[in-house]
């Protein structure tokens, strides 16, 4: 078996559908978002955090997120998908959910407004967050599913190799 078959082999069950779309459809339109509203989800939001070079970074993050959002919900590539967005969630974390853990700033990375802050305060806040996380990495480890274009590939390759049955 190829290294391309192994990525795009799965024996997952169909319902694993649902997990693409919830995970992929969120960072397909959070993606969107940062280009629909700079100023509170792109570039603005990104200043406010304190992320190196905003107005480059943001239009990266949201086209990072599009793409790859958009073939984590098509099930197409759907392992190699998952690695940008699980390290674009991860920075996410870093750099939002652990100044509200520690109550003061971390790194380049501002503390943002907020009623309260500890651990409780960063977990809910964080709970889509951890949520996407875990979803990709379920993606990452079972792959897209049966009803996904990677299925409909490995199938299609399996049945142009198998050796016909001679009579």
């Amino acid at each position: 078996m190829t290294l391309g078959q192994r990525l795009l082999r799965t024996d997952a069950s169909c319902a694993t559908i649902l997990v693409r779309i919830i995970v992929g459809g969120v960072f397909l339109t959070e993606g969107i978002q940062k280009f629909l509203y700079p100023g509170e989800l792109g570039v603005g939001r990104f200043e406010h955090i304190g992320i190196p070079a905003p107005q480059v970074m943001a239009p990266f993050v949201g086209v990072v997120e599009i793409v790859f959002g958009a073939l984590v919900v098509l099930g197409l590539l759907t392992r190699l998908a998952t690695i940008p967005l699980i390290i674009n969630i991860s920075v996410a974390i870093i750099s939002t959910k652990i100044p509200m853990l520690l109550g003061h700033g971390f790194g380049p990375f501002s503390l943002p407004k907020l009623a309260r802050y500890g651990f409780w305060s960063m977990l809910h806040e964080a709970r889509v967050d951890y949520s996407m996380l875990l979803g990709l990495i379920f993606l990452l480890i079972v792959g897209a599913g049966a009803a996904s274009i990677d299925a409909l590939i490995t199938r299609t390759q399996t049945e142009r190799t198998a050796p016909d049955d001679a009579i």
